[in-house]
């Protein structure tokens, strides 16, 4: 170890340190008292116990260093621990015996430590060298030891990576943690968090007061306490983004991590009870009550707060529950964690092992690495946050993992060595684990609750097998069948033949419900008509028993048909109606033949309620929704503009489903060529791809600008965009700065629901399955997506072609403020776009515009921002959405993403077999777009709007600049880079 004593350095004549080179015999109590006052200005030693803070001043020494000093390496034999007071450190790895090969993988700053190892003896897991000139705490090895000894609990709580990550995460008692990853001290909270605090104490204090006061149990009485369930009610009277008592201990759960808000007792779970938690600012005993501005200022930002707090909230929920033993996890944890497991990318393929994982999985965090090649496989890792690098002996990094990638089960499957090392690629890293014992019993669990049905060797239906509780005390519980796989045939079986005959038809069921809007991607109606007849006209003549037998069992055989039927008309009305195969499917005979009341009474109300009041209703109500501008079906024809080389175009009529050949044949026959074409979706930045014959609806390829050609291959190169597709060269501020910001979103809404009231559900399903496959349209739903770009366009566009500061900045507060009310008129989707263009590089890059920014639309930004990726949190999305009142136009981007991903990798087929489980996961997407618009959208323009058709027409003909290139230059000409 190579250091520079303090005497050498401009700062030995300070007191402290003078005091600190004296031995620790040779300490006067006015010494320690001097080193004291200085270490408490370290804010991490704060949180030292007061008497553990003496004896550290009584036994630590002072080091300094000097930039690059190496203060010990890997593999050396630690004789002391340390503390960072001032400067930083680099901890660097190497995975081979040569120190020029170590990696830097963190930086220690002010108020970290380091250096257990001399716990247990143990050789150093890293080489540490000075970044910056740094004043060092040391604590040699006997007397660390003894502190450790009298004071482990207190400083196995203090001594933890940022945020608490390894003390809040770690399911294990802290006394029981690796000593390698107690390495960090816990760092001053966030900004945005203290901030947070602060304006909750401050709104509370304004608003109910009473909540903060001094409070005696067990004839102790504890300062300035708040009780837990007085401060999930609280949250829930204040806002609606709270949806539930478990969001709000999630909310107060991400103050107590962060240590803005503690239980009194030091509980690092925040929890709905009878227990006293206290803010950071009353920690003190002369705490200063804020005054009426403060109060006032608290009150008017609480909502920001409180939604900021809700989008985080999930999270540290998620952390709070897996660091509960498995055993004491309740029936709601485990629905939080096993939604939470469904999005995670190594579990895609597990479907009907997630829900057992929810048991058992624990929060972990590392330091420096998971294990070391060679190592015995104890566990199963899935990254939940940060990335790791596998390494290799002899051939270094060999891949790099990330968010949802897993690691570590193959030695678990072969009990074998670990085949490589992971190491921690960035600070802070969290993983779900699954440890071996709990491997192993999942899966034979798994496998001995899960019934195969087989033919010809092969499996056509697989069920898992669980228990289920009976509401009845009389009637003994009974094992409930989930269809986890099958072919589409047998899945249809098994749920007609488990259907419930003894309950009202109309009563949902959700498996059959999920069949019924599924159905389509593994079962299209020209194959589910012909198999329901089957059932009716085969399988319900029964060889066996008497004659009545045979006919109760008929006439159920067809209740099972009937009642799916009206199932699956009021579900699907209008997918029935434009579908010949399903309306002569209804009319057929053989189904309503009828030697039964019940099959009477069914097939009654499947022609009056199914046809004249499900469908023509459904149908009618569609239209009148529908009136301003209608969907594009796909049966229809449209008219569509096709442009030559020499930028001539000739106008044709296709059908939607007009494939590429169908369109290019079309176009030679009107232009009279002979000549070989090739369709060409020609971008504004100039890009063309050549479309495939077999495309279906090749219109809806094109971008925002994008045109469509049609040339021989030997005019390719030569094509050119059109001027129009350049977008235009002047802004349109001056026509819509006068236009109110209110009437500007209004408008934008209103427009916006026209075109997701024309997008149906089946189109998000072909969109993820892939319209080619299935012949279908999704011109609707292109078009609702072409106009989110379009909006983020308009964003980017406009400030771009503002050569004025002044201008930009205000352009800026305009974007900020119809943003704003887009969300108060719950377009998301608008609210996203807008927030999104103003993300874009060609406009976050203008400092000095963004400096121009008062300060006040800075934080609204901000605050916006932070929502900007809900895919962070898929469940805190869909939970805000399910909490708002429809209608609602959802983040149309974020639920196809989900979508993508649940069917990613073609996992919702497993060997030619429908997964089921996943099959549903897409169905619940449909229901939240239909829960989205279970309302009529009532447009009313603010009275102040002076000229709403103005308005209406300028949100409809938005024109922008659809090239990334071309905004990024106009971008350098208003600011250039500087130098």
């Amino acid at each position: 170890m190579v250091a520079v004593h303090a005497s050498a350095h401009s700062v030995a004549s300070s007191e402290w340190i003078i005091c600190l080179d004296k031995r620790p015999a040779e300490r006067s109590g006015e010494d320690v008292d001097i080193i004291l006052a200085r270490l408490k200005g370290v804010k991490a030693f704060e949180k030292f116990h007061p008497n553990l803070l003496q004896q550290i001043c009584m036994c630590g020494f002072y080091e300094y260093l000097e930039k690059g000093i190496t203060l010990y390496r890997q593999g050396d034999i630690g004789t002391s621990w340390y503390a960072v007071l001032s400067g930083s450190l680099d901890v660097k790895v190497s995975e081979t015996a040569n120190h020029q090969d170590a990696v830097t993988i963190c930086t220690l700053g002010v108020g970290t430590a380091f250096g257990e190892s001399i716990l247990d003896n143990t050789p150093r897991h890293a080489t540490i060298v000075s970044r910056e000139n740094s004043e060092l705490l040391r604590i040699e090895q006997r007397e660390f030891k003894t502190l450790w000894e009298k004071y482990r609990q207190c400083m196995a709580g203090l001594l933890a990576p940022p945020y608490g990550a390894v003390q809040e995460c770690f399911s294990v008692p802290r006394s029981q943690l690796p000593l390698s990853l107690s390495r960090i001290l816990l760092q001053v909270p966030s900004e945005k968090i203290l901030r947070a605090e602060k304006g909750l104490r401050n709104a509370i204090l304004a608003r109910a007061p009473h909540m903060i006061r001094d409070r005696k149990y067990h004839l102790k009485t504890y300062r300035q306490c708040c009780v837990g369930t007085e401060l999930v009610d609280w949250l829930l009277q204040q806002s609606s983004c709270v949806h539930s008592r478990a969001h709000a201990v999630g909310m107060w759960q991400v103050l107590l991590e962060e240590g803005v808000l503690n239980h009194v007792d030091h509980e690092l779970n925040f929890q709905d009870k009878y227990l006293f938690y206290r803010f950071l600012d009353d920690e003190e005993e002369d705490a200063v009550l804020p005054s009426d501005d403060d109060k006032h200022e608290a009150e008017e930002e609480l909502q920001e707060t409180l939604l900021i707090l809700s989008q985080i909230g999930p999270d540290a929920l998620m952390r709070m529950i897996l660091r509960k033993p498995p055993g004491q996890r309740t029936a709601e944890d485990l629905e939080i964690i096993y939604d939470e497991l469904l999005h995670i990318k190594a579990l895609s393929h597990l479907s009907n092992t997630v829900s057992w994982l929810s048991h058992v999985l624990c929060v972990f965090a590392f330091y420096i690495s998971v294990f070391n090649q060679g190592e015995e496989g104890t566990s199963w890792y899935i990254i939940q946050k940060g990335s790791v690098n596998v390494v290799i002996y002899g051939k270094g990094v060999v891949c790099t993992l990330h968010e949802g990638d897993d690691f570590g089960k193959l030695a678990l499957v072969n009990d074998a060595p670990r085949a490589a090392s992971i190491v921690l690629r960035e600070d802070n890293c969290h993983f779900l684990r699954v440890d071996k014992e709990d491997f192993n019993r999942i899966l034979r669990d798994v496998e001995a609750n899960t019934v195969r049905l087989k033919e010809h060797d092969q499996d056509v239906l697989v069920l898992q097998k669980s228990l289920r509780p009976s509401s009845h005390g009389n009637i003994p519980a009974h094992f409930k069948y989930t269809v986890m796989s099958g072919s589409p045939e047998k899945i249809l079986e098994h749920l007609l033949e488990t259907m419930r005959l003894d309950i009202h038809f109309f009563d949902p069921d959700p498996a059959l419900d999920d069949f019924v809007l599924m159905h389509c991607v593994f079962m299209p109606i020209s194959q589910l008509c012909p198999a329901l007849l089957r059932v009716c006209t085969y399988h319900s003549q029964a060889s066996q028993g008497s004659e009545q037998e045979r006919l109760d069992y008929s006439v159920a055989s067809k209740r099972r048909v009937l009642s799916l039927a009206l199932r699956w008309a009021t579900l699907q009305g209008h997918h029935l109606l434009e579908d010949d195969t399903a309306l002569s499917f209804v009319g057929v005979r053989s189904i309503h033949k009828h030697t039964h009341a019940g099959i009477e009474s069914l097939t009654t109300s499947l022609h009056r309620d199914l046809i004249h009041k499900v469908l023509l209703r459904q149908f009618s109500s569609g239209e009148e929704r529908l009136a301003k501008k209608q969907p594009i079906r796909s049966f229809d024809d449209i008219l569509l503009k096709v442009y030559c080389s020499d930028h001539t175009y000739t106008t044709l009529r296709v059908p939607v489903l007009a494939t590429g050949r169908e369109v290019t044949a079309a176009v030679a026959d009107k232009l009279g060529s002979t000549e070989e074409l090739l369709l060409i979706n020609l971008s504004a930045s100039g890009e063309k791809q050549i479309l495939k014959p077999n495309d279906v609806s090749v219109f809806q390829s094109l971008g925002v600008n994008g045109r469509l050609f049609a040339c021989s291959r030997e005019q390719l190169d030569s094509l050119n965009p059109l001027a129009e597709q350049e977008g235009p060269s002047t802004g349109s501020m001056s026509s819509f700065e006068l236009m109110s910001s209110k009437d500007l979103a209004c408008q934008m809404t209103q427009y916006d629901w026209e075109l997701f009231s024309c997008v149906h559900e089946y189109e998000l399903v072909y969109h993820t399955f892939g319209r080619q496959a299935y012949r279908r349209s999704t011109a609707n739903l292109e078009l609702f997506l072409k106009r989110f770009n379009q909006v983020q366009l308009w964003v980017v566009t406009e400030v771009c072609l503002c050569g004025t500061l002044s201008k930009r900045v205000q352009l800026l507060k305009k974007f900020i403020k119809i943003a704003a009310h887009c969300r108060e008129f719950k377009n998301l989707n608008s609210f996203f776009a807008i927030i999104m263009g103003m993300c874009n590089p060609a406009v976050s890059r203008l400092s000095q515009t963004w400096e121009k920014l008062p300060s006040k639309f800075k934080k609204f930004y901000a605050e916006f921002e932070s929502l900007l990726d809900p895919s962070r949190n898929h469940r805190a999305y869909r939970l805000t959405v399910a909490k708002m009142e429809p209608p609602i136009i959802p983040f149309m981007p974020l639920l196809i993403k989900d979508m993508t991903f649940t069917h990613e990798g073609n996992k919702t087929f497993i060997d030619g077999l429908v997964n089921f489980e996943k099959m549903r996961l897409i169905a619940n997407t449909i229901r939240a777009v239909r829960h989205c618009r279970s309302q009529l959208f009532n447009a009313e323009v603010s009275p102040a709007s002076k000229n709403p058709q103005e308005v209406r027409n300028y949100v409809r003909q938005l024109n922008v600049i659809d090239n990334q290139r071309t905004l990024s230059q106009l971008s350098f000409i208003l600011e250039p880079r500087r130098s």
